[in-house]
């Protein structure tokens, strides 16, 4: 580690120490300088002070790469000779990494986040010089990920959404934008695309757009179509609750082609775009929109991998959302421990009546299943096996007992867990959306 930090780059760096720096560097320690931190929460609380300017639709340009041979992709995690679902010693290191950034940048953030439906600019600016949207792409096309891992991955997502799920999803789409590029993309879409994902200064937003305004929405019985003429595809539907979709610089949305379901890279400056606010009930510092196609023309080319590269994303998506899930629950058994403990009533603190005591309980049991299925089911995709069943498990989980949860939580803490003054009437509300919305993250 000394070697690695005689480098200029750590200290040249500062205040951009993050998950690119830290899987390298091997270590934590700088993490824990008080200047660093001061400087970190001196950039974030301005940015929470003055809140976010939605911008409208950036057109950065992708200059379009021919392809220079075969796709890069992330060699598979090695399987592990027993059932062991303890991180290793990198996992652990990224989790402790994604652990202290929710506790310093995103949950003071949070609140005024989800009041104005905004993620703060500078908190922006600060995820994309960690590198926390690169863990998805492989370190030979600027990304930091030696091995594609859903397991490191749901670990990152759960962390954050311990500190605020709105800010992970609109932090973290990008990421699942440039994951999927990296996964399914050919040479010639990871050459033309990634490049901007891997700019450190300056990296764009994006968004991976599923869902449909349709009543229990199945993402393989897609209404937006996309129809082959010629060298082009012509895109008609909708996409709906699209993250930070006024703000991307580029969409990977589903649509049916040719009977089947498959992903479609689209620029948002394209012609046949329109955007309207789609604002929900909760993740709402994920800026939440509505796209509209209208005959939009792209290149055939901009087909992202196969219709069972489209399967395995929905899978992913449904698990990332599941890891979401697990970390605001995190959230809520921390605050609600530490409040029945302190709270009194008729002489003793309410903990200790059995009723609240049980339901506690009834949380934390709730909250060590669902996380033991979802880091199951990682690792049997990290194995490369078929993880189907046990992301059903999660999913359904997540959407019976993730609610559950909050809503436990908010009735315990009686009339605080009704007003925005305790952070649980936010988990609450985001809580609902994990077994309910499709895409938007990916493991």
């Amino acid at each position: 580690m000394s070697d690695l930090q005689s480098k200029p780059t750590l200290a040249d760096r500062g205040q951009a120490l993050g998950l690119r720096l830290i899987t390298r560097a091997g270590g934590l320690e700088s993490m824990k300088n008080p200047g660093v931190r001061r400087a970190v929460e001196k950039v974030l609380y301005g940015g929470a002070k003055h809140g976010f300017k939605a911008q409208t639709v950036a057109g950065r340009a992708f200059a379009k790469q021919q392809s220079k041979g075969a796709a890069t992709r992330v060699s598979t995690t090695k399987p592990k000779r027993e059932f062991d679902l303890t991180p290793t010693e990198d996992q652990a290191m990224i989790q402790q990494v994604a652990r202290e950034l929710a506790d310093e940048l995103l949950r003071p953030a949070a609140a005024t986040a989800d009041a104005e439906r905004t993620t703060p600019q500078e908190l922006r600016a600060q995820a994309g010089e960690l590198g926390l949207t690169l863990i998805g792409v492989p370190a030979d096309l600027g990304g930091v990920a030696e091995e594609r891992s859903a397991v490191t991955a749901a670990l990152v997502i759960e962390e954050l959404s311990r500190g605020d799920m709105g800010l992970a999803v609109s932090l973290m789409a990008t990421g699942a934008v440039a994951t999927a590029i990296a996964s399914y993309g050919d040479s010639s879409q990871q050459e033309t695309y990634l490049p901007a994902f891997t700019d450190e200064k300056n990296p764009p937003v994006a968004a991976l757009a599923l869902m449909e305004p349709q009543p229990l929405f199945d993402p393989f019985k897609l209404q937006t179509t996309a129809t082959v003429s010629g060298d082009s595809l012509v895109i008609n539907g909708i996409k709906a609750l699209v993250p930070n979709a006024d703000s991307s610089e580029l969409f990977v949305i589903s649509a049916k082609v040719d009977g089947e379901s498959r992903l479609i890279i689209v620029e948002p400056g394209t012609d046949g775009i329109t955007l309207e606010e789609d604002p929900a009930m909760g993740v709402r510092a994920a800026r939440t929109g509505r796209l509209t196609f209208t005959d939009v023309t792209v290149p055939k080319a901009n087909l992202l991998g196969t219709a069972e590269d489209h399967r395995d994303a929905v899978r992913r998506a449904r698990l990332a959302w599941a890891a979401a899930a697990v970390g605001t629950s995190q959230a809520v058994l921390d605050q609600l421990t530490g409040y029945v403990k302190e709270r009194k009533a008729f002489g003793e603190p309410i903990g200790y009546r059995q009723a609240v005591a049980f339901t506690v309980a009834d949380v934390a049991i709730e909250l060590e299943g669902l996380r033991l299925v979802v880091w199951r089911a990682a690792s049997l995709l990290d194995a490369g096996k078929d993880a189907s069943v046990q992301i059903a498990h999660a999913r359904h989980l997540a959407a019976t007992y993730g609610a559950q949860i909050g809503s436990n939580a908010v009735q315990l803490l009686g009339g605080h867990g009704f007003v925005k003054e305790f952070d649980n009437e936010r988990w609450y509300r985001d809580l609902r959306a994990t077994g309910v919305l499709e895409g938007s993250l990916l493991v």
